[in-house]
C-alpha cells in the first residue's frame, strides 16, 4: 500500500493502461469523413444503434449575477402602466445579457431595455463626508399583457 491507502502501481501496468485506451479510441472511430457527417443529429448507444439528440435549451447561467434586485418606487410603479420595469442590474451588464436574464428568470422575452448608469450620491455621517457606490438600471418593456409579480410582499 502507498500513500494514502492507495495501491502502488508498477511502470509496466501503467503502460498496458495506456495502450489498452488507445486500442478502444482507434476502434471508436469512424472509417472515413462520410461517417462523420452522415451520423451529424445522431448519437451512438452502448448497443451500437443511433438514436437521434435532442436539442438542449441553453441556459444564462449569470442570470443571478445580472439582475441585483428590482427597484420599487413611486415612479416607476407609474411606469407599469406603460408596461416598463426597473431593475438595479451588474455595473458591466449590456442590454443583451438583460434582456437574457429577464427572459430566463421571468419567463417574458422584453421588446426593450433601456440603461441608465447612476452615479453614487455624496453622503456625510458627521465629519466624515464619502460617497454612495456608482450603479446601473435598467428599464425593461414587455410585450402587451405580459407582466411581472414584482410587487408581491412588498
Amino acid at each position: 500500500m502507498g500513500l494514502f491507502g492507495r495501491k502502488k502501481t508498477t511502470g509496466e501496468e501503467k503502460k498496458t493502461v495506456k495502450i489498452s485506451e488507445k486500442v478502444e479510441k482507434t476502434q471508436a472511430e469512424p472509417a472515413s469523413m462520410k461517417d462523420l457527417y452522415s451520423d451529424a443529429g445522431k448519437l451512438k448507444t452502448s448497443e451500437g444503434k443511433t438514436a437521434a439528440v435532442s436539442k438542449v435549451k441553453r441556459i444564462f447561467s449569470q442570470t443571478y449575477r445580472i439582475i441585483v434586485k428590482p427597484i420599487i418606487t413611486e415612479k416607476v410603479t407609474n411606469l407599469g402602466v406603460e408596461n416598463k420595469y426597473a431593475f438595479a442590474v451588474a455595473r458591466k451588464a449590456n442590454k443583451i445579457e438583460i434582456a437574457k436574464a429577464i427572459e430566463e428568470t421571468y419567463g417574458i422575452k422584453p421588446l426593450a431595455v433601456n440603461i441608465i448608469n447612476m452615479k453614487g450620491k455624496q453622503v456625510r455621517y458627521g465629519r466624515m463626508a464619502g460617497k454612495r457606490k456608482d450603479w446601473k438600471k435598467a428599464i425593461v418593456t414587455l410585450p402587451e399583457g405580459k407582466t411581472i409579480k414584482v410587487y408581491e410582499g412588498v
